[in-house]
Order: structure tokens, then C-alpha cells, then sequence
């Protein structure tokens, strides 16, 4: 079986938007973030919701998929050991080391705290204490911050894993079997019972404890993901349907937009609503999913550098952000000029610091990469493993 170069292309695009939709978070007005600019505008709401809808539970999918090649013939507890320490190291390492400037900014922002980064320091790696409501995670005294995806992916991998013998039967077969409308409606209805049951009591809080409808909707998309694995019939049915679920979820899209704007104040419709997200959610997966196996499926000469350095750029990223956001910021350089020095700046900064970090083996772990590894050309890698460095 031949590589899969489309989903590593995928996995690499996909992490690549996050970087993206994060800056985005530093200009858009109305929605809650570490640090604002003064040039956040409104209008940036309408796109970065219609990324918001389906950009994590994509992650979560391709993530599923890399776990499905990881697993084959592989004992589960050998493999659990291999992912515990490529997922919750780099965890422990990006709390200490990483994102502790993200929540001293962020209160330095709010005027909670005096400038001081090593005093500050001090007192974070004894747990604060800190005002209520100082950063996410003030009450527990530290945080994650956007390394929020990795205790969730542990915690699915551990559970798919412990489940395989049950989660590899007629089900996975059903899934796999899905064609026309079938696949574009059936997946959808466990999205709607959660809509149904857990989004009204669990709104999400990224906490691992208290977010009990993303986790089911986060790990159904895994589960999808795992199921779908490199089963030829499945993927030329979604490269076959990709314009039609372009086309679909472009309309749905517009509902929800359209409706949203025009929710009565008793809110009566807002379950409706979430329910039209939900087709938009799936069939937007769909549309990049089929794009992605019909123009994406060779061996880019950008691949192998993009799989080794993913991760680290990931675990990098948000504090280079608010890093350079806070540098720029005396420099007043405008709505136009500010974003886009900010875009390359964060761009530099992952590239520079991964290069240091893959030609470093002791560094290497704590940023998910195996040690002593060199990146390979993914056209000569091992067939049907794609997406193996996959965080």
C-alpha cells in the first residue's frame, strides 16, 4: 500500500490554520483571549467562526487517523506506554517552560499583575495563589493553555485503545461502508443527540473535567478517523461527493449565519441552530477531506521537513504570539502593518527554534519528536504509515 501523502499534506495544513486562527484571536473583537490589540474589529467574527465550527474535531479525525496506522499489530499496552510519553512529556515540559509567559502577559494585560516575568516565575511554580479570573486556570494556580489538545488526545487514545477489541467490529465495517446519503447524514445524528443532551449543561471549558459535550464530539470524530483508516472505497467516495459537500455545507453555513443573526431573545431556536452546525460541521469534513485525496495524494518535497517539525511548532507557537504581539505593541504600527509583522514574526520564530530543536536529541522528546531521528523523505517511508509523527 502506498503512502498516504494526503493526510500528512492535511495534518501539516491543519495545525498550520491553528497557527493562524490564533493570531486572528489577538484581532477579533467580542470573543475572550489572553491579550487584545486596539485595531480588533468586529467583522473578523463571521470568519473565524465558520473555521471554529469544524477545525478542531478535523484535528481530532486526523489524529484518529494516524493512531489507526500507529496501532496495527502493535500490543496495546506497548503502544499506550509510546503515546503517553510522546503526548503528556512534551505536556509537562510546555507547562513549565512554554506557556508560563502566555498567563503573565495576560494579567500584566488586565492590570492584575506588575511587570516582572521572574517574579512572577516564582511564584507560578508554587501555584499562586492568583486573583479569580487572572488567566484560565488561576484557580488551580497553572495552565495549559492551547496545550489543551494534548491531555484530550491522550485521554482518547487511552480509551480507544482499551476498547479496540469492541470498536473494531461490524460498526467500524458499517462506517466504512457509508456511501451517498448515507455518509453525509448518518454520522451526523450522534453529533445530534449530543446537541440534544450535552450541549445545553456542558459549555466548553477545555479543562479535561467539565467538558462533557466536546468530549463526546471530539471522540466520536477520533473514533471516525481511526474507523476510516486507508480504506480505498471510502476515500474515493469522498473525493467523488467533494464539490457536492463544498456546495453543502457552503448552504448550511449560510443558514446558520443568517438564522443566528435573526434568534428571537428568548433563544428558542438556539438548539435548531446548533443542529444546522452540526451538518455543517460534518460536511465541511467531508468537502476537505475529498479535496484533500484528490489534489494532495503525492509526495510533496515539503513533506517530510512538515511531519518532523508539526509538533514542535504546535507546542511553540501561542507564546510566540503573544510574545511578539507584546513587543509590537509600543510600536503602533497600524491594522495593516501589525498582523502581518506578526504572521512572519511567529513564522520565524517556530522555524528558528525547531531547527534547534530537531538537531538537538535531548530536546527532541520534550517537543514530541523521537530521539536521534532525522526527518525522511516521505515518499520513502514505510507504506500505509502516513501521519505517523502525528502529536
Amino acid at each position: 500500500m502506498n503512502r498516504r501523502h494526503d493526510i500528512d499534506a492535511l495534518r501539516a495544513l491543519a495545525f498550520a490554520l491553528v497557527i493562524l486562527y490564533h493570531v486572528a484571536m489577538y484581532y477579533v473583537a467580542g470573543w475572550d483571549w489572553h491579550i487584545k490589540s486596539p485595531h480588533a474589529t468586529d467583522w473578523l467574527q463571521g470568519p473565524m467562526r465558520a473555521l471554529n465550527l469544524w477545525r478542531m474535531d478535523l484535528v481530532f479525525l486526523i489524529s484518529g487517523l494516524a493512531l489507526g496506522f500507529l496501532g496495527r499489530g502493535q500490543p496495546v499496552g506497548a503502544l499506550l506506554r509510546r503515546r503517553s510519553l510522546r503526548l503528556l512529556l512534551p505536556l509537562a515540559f510546555g507547562m513549565a517552560v512554554v506557556v508560563p509567559y502566555q498567563p503573565y502577559a495576560e494579567m500584566v494585560a488586565k492590570g492584575v499583575l506588575a511587570p516582572g516575568f521572574w517574579q512572577f516565575l516564582a511564584r507560578y511554580y508554587t501555584g499562586g495563589p492568583w486573583p479569580a479570573g487572572a488567566f484560565p486556570g488561576s484557580e488551580v494556580g497553572v495552565t495549559w493553555n492551547h496545550l489543551w489538545y494534548l491531555p484530550y488526545l491522550w485521554l482518547y487514545t487511552a480509551v480507544l485503545l482499551l476498547l479496540r477489541p469492541w470498536l473494531a467490529g461490524s460498526a467500524a465495517g458499517v462506517f466504512r461502508g457509508l456511501r451517498g446519503a448515507g455518509l453525509l447524514l448518518l454520522p451526523v445524528l450522534p453529533l445530534w443527540l449530543y446537541t440534544a443532551t450535552l450541549w445545553p449543561r456542558f459549555p466548553p471549558a477545555h479543562n479535561l473535567i467539565h467538558d462533557g459535550w466536546l468530549h463526546a464530539v471530539y471522540f466520536t470524530l477520533f473514533l471516525y478517523g481511526w474507523w476510516i483508516g486507508t480504506d480505498t472505497g471510502w476515500w474515493q467516495e469522498v473525493a467523488r461527493l467533494r464539490w457536492r459537500t463544498l456546495a453543502l455545507a457552503g448552504l448550511a453555513l449560510a443558514a446558520f449565519t443568517v438564522v443566528r443573526a435573526h434568534l428571537p431573545p428568548g433563544g428558542g431556536l438556539k438548539m435548531a441552530v446548533r443542529a444546522v452546525a452540526d451538518l455543517y460541521l460534518w460536511w465541511a469534513i467531508l468537502a476537505i477531506l475529498g479535496a484533500a485525496h484528490r489534489y494532495l495524494n503525492r509526495p510533496w518535497p515539503w513533506l517530510g521537513w512538515a511531519n518532523e517539525s508539526v509538533y514542535p511548532w504546535y507546542v511553540l507557537h501561542q507564546t510566540a504570539i503573544i510574545a511578539l504581539a507584546v513587543g509590537l505593541a509600543p510600536l503602533r504600527l497600524g491594522p495593516v502593518a501589525e498582523p502581518v509583522l506578526l504572521v512572519l514574526g511567529t513564522v520565524g520564530a517556530c522555524w528558528g527554534l525547531t531547527t534547534l530543536i530537531r538537531r538537538g536529541r535531548w530536546l527532541r522528546p520534550l517537543f514530541g519528536l523521537t530521539p536521534g531521528a532525522r526527518p525522511r523523505c516521505p515518499s520513502r517511508a514505510s507504506p500505509g504509515h502516513a501521519g505517523v509523527n502525528s502529536a
